[in-house]
C-alpha cells in the first residue's frame, strides 16, 4: 500500500516538476482535487521523494585568480569571492565551483586519481550526473577509516565514477601503519602495486590541502593522528600535507619516521601527473596552500578570497 501511494506522489509530482502541468491540469488527469493535488506535492518533498537544489550564483575573484596565475604558474584557478561567516558553508561553495572546473576538464579516455577530505567531498557532491567514455578513477592513499567514511578516498572515488559513468580502483591498505618496515612492505604487495602503477598514468589528481594547525587537522579529527603525532610534523617544519606527503612553507618535502610509515602516493608520481587541482578554503589554509605550490604538488587550485589574498601577502 505504501508501494503505490509512494509511486502515486512519484507519479503526481514528476507532472508537475518534469511535465510542467499545473495543479489544476494535474487534477483533471488523475481525479483529485487541487488541493488533494498540492498535497502531495508537499508529502512528496516532505518524504524526500523531491529534492529540490537552488544553485546560487557563485561569484568569482578576476583579480586574485590573475595574480595567483601569474604567480605560481598554475594551469587553472577559481577564487569564491565571497566568504561566509560558516566555514562548512564556505567549504561548500568553494566545493561547487571546483565541481564546475572538474565537470570542465574531465574529459574522455582520463586516469584520475583521488585523495581524501571534506573540501574534495563537497566537490564530489557537487559534481552533476553526467557522461563521459573509458574513465578510470583511483584512490591514491590508502584508507583513512574516518569517522566519516564519505570523505574517504575510497568513497569518493567510488561516488566519482558513478557520476561520470567511469570504472575505479580503491587501494586496499590503511593509510598509517604500525612501522616503517611494514609500510614498505605494503607498498611491495602486488594489490598496491597495481593502484600506484595506474597512477603513473594520471592525467588528473583531485587533491585537498591539509593543515598541521590542530584545530583545521583532518588527520587530528578523523583520530588518525594524536595531537602529539601531528605535533611532530610541526616540530619537523611542516605547514600542511597534500596527499599526507608534508611539506614546510618554503615547499621542502618533510621527512620523519611519521612520514615513512604512511601509505600514500609517491611525490614523484604526483608531480608528474599534468593537471593537480587542489580544493581547499579558509586563512588557516593559506600556509599549507603556498607550501603546496611551491612544493609542486598542486599546479591548479580553488579556494576563496580570504585564503587566496593571504597567499599572495606571504609569498611577497
Amino acid at each position: 500500500m505504501e508501494r503505490s501511494h509512494n509511486g502515486l506522489l512519484a507519479r503526481v509530482a514528476s507532472m508537475y516538476y518534469e511535465e510542467d502541468m499545473t495543479q489544476a491540469h494535474i487534477a483533471r488527469e488523475t481525479g483529485y482535487s487541487r488541493s488533494m493535488i498540492s498535497r502531495f506535492l508537499k508529502e512528496a518533498k516532505r518524504l524526500g521523494i523531491v529534492e529540490i537544489c537552488v544553485h546560487h550564483p557563485l561569484a568569482r575573484r578576476p583579480d586574485l585568480e590573475k595574480s595567483l596565475r601569474e604567480q605560481f604558474d598554475l594551469r587553472h584557478v577559481r577564487v569564491l569571492d565571497h566568504t561566509a561567516d560558516d566555514y562548512q558553508r564556505t567549504l561548500g561553495n568553494v566545493g561547487a565551483l571546483a565541481a564546475k572546473l572538474v565537470e570542465e576538464l574531465v574529459a574522455d579516455g582520463m586516469v584520475i586519481g583521488m585523495s581524501w577530505g571534506t573540501g574534495l567531498a563537497e566537490m564530489v557532491r557537487a559534481c552533476r550526473p553526467q557522461q563521459r567514455r573509458d574513465l578510470f578513477f583511483i584512490q591514491i592513499i590508502g584508507a583513512v577509516g574516518a569517522a566519516n567514511p564519505a570523505i574517504d578516498g575510497a568513497e569518493l572515488a567510488r561516488e566519482l565514477a558513478r557520476k561520470f559513468g567511469g570504472a575505479y580502483a580503491t587501494l586496499p591498505a590503511p593509510l598509517f601503519v604500525e612501522s616503517e618496515a611494514m609500510c614498505r612492505a605494503l607498498k611491495r604487495s602486488r594489490q598496491v602495486q597495481d593502484v600506484f602503477k595506474l597512477a603513473e598514468k594520471m592525467d588528473l589528481a583531485l587533491v585537498g590541502v591539509g593543515a598541521v594547525e590542530k584545530s583545521f587537522s583532518s588527520l587530528l579529527r578523523s583520530g588518525y593522528l594524536t595531537p602529539e603525532q601531528l605535533h611532530e610534523f610541526a616540530r619537523a617544519g611542516a605547514v600542511g600535507d597534500v596527499c599526507t606527503i608534508h611539506f614546510d612553507i618554503h615547499g621542502n618535502l618533510v621527512d620523519s619516521p611519521l612520514q615513512r610509515r604512511l601509505v600514500t602516493i609517491e611525490p614523484e608520481t604526483l608531480r608528474r601527473t599534468p593537471i593537480r587541482l587542489g580544493i581547499a578554503a579558509g586563512q588557516a589554509k593559506a600556509h599549507p596552500i603556498l607550501g603546496a605550490l611551491r612544493a609542486g604538488l598542486i599546479n591548479a587550485l580553488v579556494t576563496d578570497a580570504a585564503a587566496a589574498s593571504l597567499i599572495l601577502q606571504l609569498a611577497t
